[in-house]
């Protein structure tokens, strides 16, 4: 496999509407994922539908918000659809300048509340041998909730995995108590900023960062930089910060 960079952002939309949700950001959220210019990007609470804020609201779009954005950067789009309601949904979403074979949407949910899922997509950037396997999470709010979502994590990897590909899982962990890491390790999976800075990113919310919810974590592959996008007007958008790690092939 030759040495080739490449580039993962992940980030959670908010459902396409700024931190208070009195606007709406899509657009936006298109153009300045356009200016990161990553070849993978990972995005959570992505609105596939909400019929009630199409009819009330003339701003919201009524195509689904990985659409928008695919065809804004002109990328290829997978969604995997987890809270379902009677007028809307929303879930995870795969972008990629190459093109992605989806494998599963996997559900993570443990409560009636929270309706979580892991969407697991496959890459080959141009020049590599194999595929990247792909997984978009996004965890639960509660420590004891989460900890079984890590359970679930490790028997699909396990079962389904080759323990030589390279992986990439990242997304919105809802880990401010710094456990994932913790739990993952027995997957030989490295935090990418932990892993290349030595501490986790403050993404949360995104005016004034205090919490550390949102991780990139890899697999038979060198973290060479980690971003965390603070500037304008990412601390305008959504109320999470956007991450994104360079990384290539393990020699």
């Amino acid at each position: 496999m030759p040495h080739k960079t490449l580039s993962v952002t992940s980030y959670n939309t908010h459902k396409g509407m700024s931190a208070l949700n009195r606007k709406v950001q899509i657009n936006t959220i298109a153009q300045s994922l356009k200016d990161i210019n990553s070849d993978i990007i990972f995005l959570q609470e992505v609105q596939g539908l909400h019929e009630k804020k199409i009819e009330n609201n003339k701003d919201f779009p009524a195509k689904p918000h990985d659409q928008i954005i695919a065809e804004y950067l002109k990328y290829y789009n997978s969604y995997g659809k987890n809270a379902v309601f009677k007028y809307k949904h929303h879930g995870n979403a795969i972008l990629s300048r190459t093109p992605i074979k989806t494998k599963l949407n996997i559900n993570i949910s443990t409560n009636q509340f929270e309706q979580r899922g892991i969407l697991h997509c496959q890459i080959t950037p141009p020049g590599w041998d194999i595929p990247v396997e792909c997984f978009c999470a996004h965890l639960n709010l509660m420590e004891q909730d989460r900890k079984k979502q890590y359970i679930r994590i490790f028997e699909y990897f396990n079962h389904f995995i080759d323990p030589k590909s390279p992986i990439i899982l990242a997304g919105d962990f809802n880990d401010w108590a710094y456990k994932s890491q913790e739990f993952l390790e027995e997957l030989d999976l490295m935090e990418a900023f932990l892993t290349h800075q030595g501490f986790n990113p403050k993404t949360f919310p995104s005016k004034k960062p205090m919490l550390s919810l949102d991780r990139i974590f890899v697999r038979n592959l060198e973290v060479i930089d980690t971003i965390t996008h603070s500037e304008s007007p990412w601390d305008k958008l959504s109320d999470h910060l956007p991450i994104t790690a360079i990384v290539a092939p393990t020699s």
